[in-house]
């Protein structure tokens, strides 16, 4: 098997595992399932993936570089760092309302971080990397003048990420958008713009 090939299963495993455990987080999915639909003989796993926990860890990692890569294109997209504020929250806001969209931090965060250390590390790097974006958006607001001078913009971004993920938990056990409507209004009057 050639190295690209290779690449190509590993990923072609992970592209498969995401949507599960978007809908039934990690422990409520089995290896055989992930494999039958990956099209995979169950006996090479172990080839691909040391452990599950590893393969949990390689799931969570390519969901963030997607993730990761979708924040910067929204954030790019504003003229200013209020407006990629903007397109980002908004973007989160329709991405929970839609099934395939779920946020994978919110599904897996509880569930796993304390069954493996290698996938609990996985979400904190992935959600560092977010919270490092949302910094220097707010920092390119407040040079740009789209934002208050003098926000903190370390501790804004942190507040408003955990606003937002904390508002997606609730969306999902209420099962009502109100959470996140909410989220979105103290997003913008903590950044004293317009409702």
């Amino acid at each position: 098997m050639t190295s690209s090939n290779y690449a190509d299963v590993r990923q072609g495993i992970i592209d498969v595992a995401l949507p599960l455990f978007r809908d039934k987080g990690f422990t409520g999915v089995g290896l055989t399932e992930i494999l039958a639909a990956a099209g995979v003989p169950k006996g090479s796993f172990y080839h691909y993936f040391g452990s599950k926990e590893v393969f949990g860890a390689a799931v969570i990692d390519s969901y963030f570089e997607r993730t990761l890569a979708r924040i910067d294109q929204l954030m790019a997209q504003g003229a200013t760092g209020r407006d990629g504020l903007l397109a980002y929250f908004a973007d989160w806001l329709e991405c929970q309302l839609s099934d395939a969209g779920q946020c994978l931090a919110v599904k897996l965060g509880a569930e796993v971080s304390s069954l493996s250390e290698a996938m609990r590390a996985a979400l904190q790097r992935g959600t560092s990397g977010i919270m490092a974006r949302l910094e220097r958006c707010i920092e390119r607001g407040v040079a740009d003048g789209s934002l208050p001078a003098g926000l903190d913009a370390p501790v804004l971004a942190v507040a408003l990420y955990q606003s937002w993920v904390g508002a997606s938990l609730l969306a999902k056990i209420s099962h009502d958008r109100a959470p996140l409507d909410t989220a979105m209004a103290g997003t913008k009057q903590v950044l004293n713009l317009p409702h």
